[in-house]
């Protein structure tokens, strides 16, 4: 007889990096029934938004939105709408149009639509003029289309749409009744149910070490730094989070860490605390989240729901 309360793990390579997805408290049938839905989520995010695939929502906006408008599936218009909000909201610190920043640093593939460098803008010496210049070059119309304001924009919505297929992978399992479970994208976690989840973070000044161990609970967390190559060196390398102001990679913090109700906005929070530091106090007290960062010059960080929580490596 099957036993009732059985417990899976599964991994697959999906959104560039290895998607792991563990569920408990059903049989084993009806959690590998769960698992699968949840990953079909996460492959139609990867579909959808990835900046690699040609046929995605982001490579056709990429292409041909300054051209006219473009739909978009249902799902990529929810990121872009998130993206724009927490862009106005963050003082213009989070920001998807880095894609030509990110070619020209090689963190992402030349695309012959994409090769000619963006215009310079005029200086922009306040939040609100930044904010209307971004609201300007995207444009989120009716029925799901997308146009561009000229043909020097370009997206990639990257982690806010790893994030956001965490999400869905979540919802997916618990639309199926499992009563506990994890979602794990490169980093980007959430879990759900009544069980305590012990989470190591890596310190973004010596990545092969944690800095921190939190107890996470139906909660999501993300981190940004420095990438680490563990084949090759120790050390972190370039950081991949783009600085809006200066399309140049962050330098004030060298790594972040958001805990959140949810892991599209965990994610993309990291990216507005890796650029605004402590000014991102407000919009992360917004949505409810709570962070923990490295400053450029070793100190640590932590807004006060974490304290208790916390618990530093020697």
């Amino acid at each position: 007889m099957e036993a009732p309360h059985a417990s899976i793990r599964r991994a697959r390579p999906l959104l560039g990096t290895f998607v792991e997805i563990a569920a408990a408290g059903k049989t084993v049938d009806a959690l590998e029934a769960a698992v699968e839905v949840a990953f079909a989520a996460v492959a139609t995010v990867h579909r959808r938004m990835s900046f690699h695939e040609t046929d995605s929502d982001v490579s056709r906006l990429n292409r041909g939105a300054a051209a006219g408008a473009v739909r978009v599936h249902d799902w990529t218009y929810q990121v872009l709408e998130a993206a724009c909000d927490l862009h106005r909201r963050s003082g213009g610190a989070f920001d998807i149009c880095v894609a030509t920043a990110l070619q020209r640093l090689g963190l992402l593939p030349e695309v012959p639509a994409l090769s000619s460098p963006a215009p310079r803008l005029p200086s922009l010496t306040t939040s609100g003029e930044r904010d209307r210049a971004v609201h300007a070059a995207i444009e989120l119309l009716p029925e799901h289309r997308v146009r561009f304001a000229h043909n020097a924009v370009a997206i990639d919505l990257g982690g806010i749409a790893k994030g956001f297929a965490v999400d869905r992978a979540v919802e997916a399992l618990r639309r199926h009744d499992v009563p506990d479970g994890l979602v794990n994208a490169g980093g980007d976690l959430r879990v759900f149910g009544p069980l305590n989840h012990v989470i190591d973070i890596r310190d973004p000044r010596q990545p092969d070490r944690p800095i921190c161990r939190i107890t996470l609970r139906n909660a999501a967390l993300a981190s940004s730094a420095g990438r680490f190559d563990p084949v090759h060196s120790r050390d972190a390398l370039d950081c991949s989070v783009i600085d809006p102001a200066t399309a140049m990679p962050a330098r004030w913090t060298s790594g972040a860490s958001v805990c959140a109700p949810g892991c599209m906005i965990a994610d993309a929070l990291t990216k507005v605390v890796m650029n605004a530091g402590e000014a991102a106090a407000p919009i992360l007290e917004y949505h409810g989240a709570d962070a923990l960062f490295v400053s450029a010059d070793g100190r640590v960080h932590m807004t006060a729901n974490w304290k208790n929580e916390v618990h530093l490596a020697a």
